[in-house]
């Protein structure tokens, strides 16, 4: 019961710390306005970049890679089952999609997972946005290459030799951005990162 208990705690700590809206607070802080009324319409570093400036973008984009890496990195160190930071890499995802604090209207997920997986196995991460650039140019739509990049972490862990609880956590991440990337499918892009304004 008591690792029930602690699971369930770490887990809700999770979800509560990817809900920080780190977006909307520095854009608001940076410009006055709800990101997430202009450009893409979610609370992403790359909205952020767009209305507030890269400086603004570049801190968000740390700060919710840093929620992602911290929820894992102290489920590790706590951790009893090895499905421990499973649980809380998808909590603190699950979060920075759905935000608590900002009426579960959040980002698209994509900076959080990866601080999920810098804090697994930090080759992996390198080996997901070599994935993710390679979808991204391939496909030519942000969406579609995140949910492809999603769906196929997993798989390229498993092929590169990472433990098994980790291609779990990566398989489980994955498939959250891609289901998250499933609300911009049928977007028109003009903002892509090679052909942004």
């Amino acid at each position: 019961m008591e690792h029930v208990l602690r699971v369930l705690a770490l887990g809700i700590g999770a979800y509560l710390l990817g809900s920080i809206p780190f977006a909307i607070l520095i854009t608001r802080w940076r410009s006055g306005i709800d990101v997430r009324n202009v450009g893409s319409g979610h609370a992403t570093a790359t909205n952020t970049m767009r209305a507030a400036g890269w400086i603004a973008g570049i801190a968000v984009m740390l700060l919710d890679v840093s929620k992602g890496f911290l929820a894992v990195w102290l489920t590790k160190r706590f951790a009893v089952f090895g499905w421990e930071p499973v649980f809380t890499a998808a909590m603190v995802v699950v979060g920075h999609c759905w935000p608590l604090y900002a009426g579960f209207r959040g980002g698209m997920g994509v900076a959080s997972g990866a601080g999920t997986l810098l804090a697994t196995w930090p080759l992996g991460l390198a080996l997901a946005i070599g994935l993710g650039a390679a979808c991204q140019l391939l496909i030519k739509h942000s969406a579609r290459g995140n949910a492809l990049t999603g769906l196929l972490v997993g798989p390229l862990w498993l092929v590169f030799g990472a433990a098994g609880e980790d291609v779990f956590l990566a398989l489980v991440v994955g498939l959250l951005l891609a289901f998250r990337a499933r609300i911009d499918w049928d977007r028109e892009y003009r903002e892509l990162w090679w052909d942004r304004e």
